[in-house]
C-alpha cells in the first residue's frame, strides 16, 4: 500500500547531509516535505502507526508496518470498516455495558488512549488507538484521522502488575484487599436491589504442624491443594479469597438460605478434611467455618466480616471441625472464650484443673476393665467449662503440650494408689505427640510414679499422622519399647485409613459414639458397620470399645457385634479420682447398665420463654423441648388440635406449627417446615425475618434486631382482635414432662 506520507524527499535530505559544513536547517511548519518525512521516519521506525477513515468508518489509510504485523498484504485493510477490526477493552465492572467501537465512532467525539483487542488475529494483540474526528471548511464530517501502537506486552506486564496486587501468590486465589473490595461493592449494590449475601470465613486446623513438621513449601504445596478443592466444591457460585495464613473467606451472592448454606458448611469440612499427599508424605488437617449474612447480620464489610469472624470462634470454641452461624449471642460467647484464656493458663497451678475417670465395662461380664482418663475445669465463677471448649483454646495458646504433661504425670501417680490393677488409657494430643521427646515425657512420668508401662494406655487420633511418617513410625517404636498400650481414638470419623492399622502397633480400637448412635433404627447402616470394624480389629488381635452407649438396646446390639468393652452413661459417668478409688477399694467391680430401654432420636429439652402468634396476636409461651420437626410448650389453655400458630424462637425466626396434641396448659406441635442444624447442638430456622422487611414498615435498615417481628407488626399487632386463648403462668421445668 502507499504511503500516507511521500518518500521522495530523502534524495533532498541526503544531499545536505553529505556536507559536514552544512548550515542549521530547522524543520519549518511551512516546510511540508520534511515534515512529512519526519512522520514518515516514525511510522518506519514502528514507534506508531497511523490511520484514517472516510466519512463511513471505512479504512482509507493504514501504516504499512502495521498492515505487515498483522499479516494483511498490501492494500489489504483499505476499505474495512474500522469499527469491526477491533473490540474495546471491557470494564471491570461487570454493571458497566460494554460499547462497540462503532457507537463510539459514529458519536463523532475524540478518541483518546483507547485499548481494543484486534478482532481478526490469531494471536490476542491489543492497540491503543487514539484518532479526531475531520470537518471541511463547510462542516460537514469526513472522517477520522488518528494513530495506534501495540500494547499487547505492556498491557500483559500491567495485569500482571494488577494481579499480583489482587491475588495471592500461592493460591492464586484473591487477596484480602481484593476480596474485601468486591464485597464492599457487592454489599452497596445489594442494598439498593434488595437481595442477600452471605459471607463464610475458613480457618484450617492443624495446619500450623503441618508447615512445621514438613517446612514452609509443603505448606504452600498444602494451601495450594485446599484452594484447588475449595475451586471445586464453589464452582463459580462465589468468589473465593485466601486472607493470609490458614484463613480464607467465600462470598456467596443471593444466597441467605441458612439449610443451604449449612450443607455448604459440610461439604466443606469434609472436602478439607480429607487427606493431602505433600512431597510423599500424608498430612490431615481439619476446618472450622464461620456464617454470617447480610442484612441479617450486618450491613456493610466490617459488620459482616466480624460476624462472621464471631461464628468461627464459636466453631472452633465448639471442639472445631463444625460450622457455625452468627447470631447475636456470640458476643457472650466471644467474651466468654477471652475470659477463658485469660484463666486458662493459671487454672492448673490454682487447682480448678482435674483428672476424672469413666470406666471402660467388659460388654459380657460388665466387670470394670480398664478406664478412660479425661480432664475436667472446675471455674471457680463459670463452674464445669467441657473440654471441647478449653482444649482447643489450650492449642491455640500453645499450652497444650505442658498441660498434657501434667495429665499424664497425674494420671500415672492415680492409678497406681489403685487397689486393682486397672489399666488407664490417657488422650495424647497430636501437638504433643509431635514433639521429639515424648517417649522421654511418658517415661519420666512412668517412673516417677511408679506405675507398671502395661498399665498405661495412650489414646491416639488419627492426626498424628499428618507428618513425617518415618519419624511416627519411629515414636511409636519407642513408645511400644517402653511398653506402654497404644489406642486409636474415634475410629470411622473423618477419614481413617487403614493403613494406620496396618503399619502402627495398636492395641485398641476406639470405636466412636456416632457409630452407636442410632445403631439400632431400622434402616440404619451403623448396625453393619459396627460388624465390619469388630471383624476387623478380630483379624489384627485388637480389643475394641464402643463408645457413647447410652440406652439398653445400644448395649445389646454392641454386645452381639462383639464389642470387647463398653463406654458410656448407661453403666457410668467419668468421676473424680476419690470416688473412683472408693468404688474399688469396696470392691465395687461389676456395673449395673441404667438407662432407657431404646435409643429415642434427639429432641432437646429446653426452658426458654418464646413468643407464640395467633392470628394478630402475641402470647408469651415456654418451649420445654424441640426437635426439628415439632416442639413442646406450654403456657395456654387448651388450644384446639389442628390450630395454626407461628413460633417466635427469637431472632427473626418464625416456625409456622400445627397444634398436633393438645392437654391443659400443654401443646405439642408439628412445624410446617423441618428446622436444621445450627452447626452446633442447636436447631434453627432455614429463614428469617427479613430487615428489608422492616424497613418496607418504616423502619431505618439494619440488622436484625432481638425481636423483628414487632417492629414488622407495630400498632397493628392485637388491633381489633380479642386473644383467643387464656394464657398461664409457667414456673420451673417440671422432671419428666413430655410427650
Amino acid at each position: 500500500m502507499a504511503g500516507f506520507f511521500s518518500r521522495s524527499v530523502r534524495a533532498t535530505a541526503d544531499e545536505d547531509a553529505a556536507s559536514d559544513e552544512a548550515p542549521l536547517r530547522p524543520i519549518a511548519a511551512s516546510d511540508a516535505i520534511r515534515r512529512v518525512e519526519l512522520l514518515d521516519s516514525f511510522e518506519a521506525a514502528g514507534l506508531g502507526w497511523f490511520w484514517a477513515t472516510d466519512a463511513q468508518g471505512r479504512l482509507i489509510y493504514l501504516s504499512d508496518n502495521a498492515a505487515e504485523k498483522l499479516g494483511w498484504s498490501d492494500g489489504e485493510a483499505i476499505g474495512k470498516p474500522l469499527g469491526e477490526l477491533f473490540i474495546p477493552e471491557r470494564a471491570d465492572d461487570p454493571n458497566k455495558p460494554q460499547r462497540p467501537l462503532a457507537f463510539l465512532l459514529s458519536a463523532r467525539n475524540s478518541i483518546s488512549q483507547l485499548n481494543v483487542r484486534l478482532a481478526f488475529t490469531k494471536d490476542e494483540v491489543w492497540w491503543e488507538i487514539a484518532g479526531k474526528p475531520q470537518f471541511d471548511d463547510k462542516g460537514r464530517f469526513t472522517g477520522y484521522r488518528g494513530s495506534a501502537k501495540d500494547i499487547s506486552t505492556s498491557r500483559e506486564s500491567r495485569l500482571d502488575a494488577e494481579r499480583l496486587a489482587q491475588f495471592d501468590p500461592v493460591t492464586g486465589l484473591a487477596n484480602r484487599h481484593r476480596l474485601t473490595t468486591r464485597l464492599t461493592e457487592t454489599l452497596k449494590a445489594y442494598r439498593n436491589s434488595k437481595r442477600a449475601c452471605a459471607l463464610l470465613t475458613l480457618d484450617l486446623d492443624r495446619f500450623k504442624q503441618v508447615s512445621d513438621t514438613l517446612g514452609h513449601q509443603a505448606g504452600d504445596e498444602l494451601l495450594k491443594q485446599v484452594a484447588s478443592r475449595l475451586e471445586r466444591i464453589v464452582a463459580g457460585a462465589g468468589e473465593i479469597g485466601h486472607l493470609g495464613s490458614d484463613e480464607f473467606q467465600i462470598v456467596m451472592p443471593d444466597v441467605d438460605d441458612r439449610g443451604a448454606l449449612g450443607e455448604l458448611g459440610q461439604r466443606l469440612i469434609q472436602m478439607l478434611s480429607q487427606p493431602y499427599s505433600i512431597n510423599g508424605a500424608r498430612a490431615i488437617i481439619g476446618a472450622s467455618i464461620g456464617i454470617a449474612i447480610a442484612p441479617y447480620d450486618g450491613l456493610d464489610t466490617e459488620e459482616l466480616v466480624t460476624a462472621a469472624d464471631l461464628a468461627l470462634y464459636a466453631a472452633k470454641g465448639g471442639g472445631r471441625g463444625q460450622y457455625r452461624f452468627y447470631s447475636s449471642d456470640l458476643k457472650d460467647g466471644a467474651r466468654h472464650r477471652r475470659q477463658v484464656e485469660e484463666d486458662l493458663r493459671d487454672a492448673i497451678s490454682n487447682g480448678q484443673i482435674s483428672m476424672h475417670y469413666q470406666p471402660l465395662v467388659c460388654a459380657k461380664t460388665h466387670k470394670v476393665e480398664s478406664c478412660e482418663a479425661l480432664m475436667r475445669w472446675d471455674h471457680p465463677e463459670h463452674g464445669d467449662i467441657p473440654p471441647a471448649v478449653f482444649i482447643p483454646v489450650a492449642e491455640d495458646m500453645g499450652i497444650i503440650r505442658d498441660m498434657g504433661e501434667w495429665a499424664l504425670n497425674e494420671v500415672c501417680r492415680d492409678a497406681k494408689q489403685w487397689p486393682v490393677d486397672l489399666r488407664v488409657a490417657a488422650n495424647v494430643s497430636a501437638m504433643q505427640f509431635a514433639h521429639d521427646d515424648f517417649a522421654q515425657t511418658v517415661r519420666k512420668a512412668l517412673t516417677n510414679s511408679g506405675l507398671e508401662p502395661a498399665r498405661l494406655e495412650l489414646e491416639i487420633t488419627e492426626s498424628v499422622f499428618l507428618g513425617d511418617t518415618g519419624r511416627v513410625q519411629a515414636m511409636f517404636a519407642e513408645l511400644k519399647e517402653l511398653g506402654v498400650k497404644l489406642a486409636l481414638d474415634d475410629f470411622g470419623t473423618g477419614y481413617s485409613s487403614l493403613s494406620y492399622l496396618r503399619n502402627a502397633p495398636f492395641d485398641t480400637i476406639k470405636i466412636d459414639q456416632s457409630f452407636v448412635r442410632g445403631a439400632t433404627e431400622e434402616g440404619n447402616n451403623n448396625a453393619a458397620i459396627l460388624t465390619a470394624i469388630v471383624g476387623l480389629a478380630d483379624a489384627l488381635g485388637m480389643e475394641t470399645v464402643a463408645e457413647g452407649v447410652e440406652a439398653k438396646d445400644e448395649l445389646e446390639l454392641v454386645t452381639q457385634r462383639g464389642a470387647t468393652l463398653v463406654q458410656g452413661f448407661i453403666f457410668a459417668r467419668a468421676m473424680p479420682n476419690a470416688d473412683f478409688l472408693e468404688r474399688l477399694a469396696d470392691g465395687q467391680l461389676i456395673y449395673d447398665a441404667r438407662g432407657p430401654a431404646k435409643y429415642r432420636a434427639a429432641r432437646k429439652t429446653v426452658f426458654r420463654r418464646i413468643g407464640l402468634i395467633h392470628e394478630d396476636n402475641r402470647y408469651k409461651v415456654v418451649m420445654r423441648n424441640l426437635s426439628k420437626t415439632g416442639a413442646m410448650i406450654e403456657g395456654l389453655l387448651d388450644v384446639p388440635l389442628g390450630t395454626q400458630v407461628v413460633l417466635d424462637l427469637g431472632g427473626g425466626q418464625l416456625a409456622v406449627a400445627t397444634v398436633r396434641r393438645s392437654k391443659g396448659a400443654l401443646q405439642g406441635v408439628e412445624f410446617e417446615n423441618p428446622l436444621i442444624s445450627d452447626g452446633a447442638e442447636g436447631l434453627c430456622t432455614r429463614h428469617r425475618v427479613s430487615p428489608y422487611q422492616i424497613e418496607a414498615a418504616g423502619r431505618p435498615l439494619a440488622a436484625l434486631p432481638d425481636d423483628p417481628y414487632s417492629l414488622i407488626m407495630g400498632e397493628q399487632e392485637g388491633a381489633g382482635t380479642p386473644k383467643q386463648f387464656v394464657e398461664v403462668e409457667v414456673g420451673t421445668p417440671k422432671p419428666g414432662t413430655g410427650y
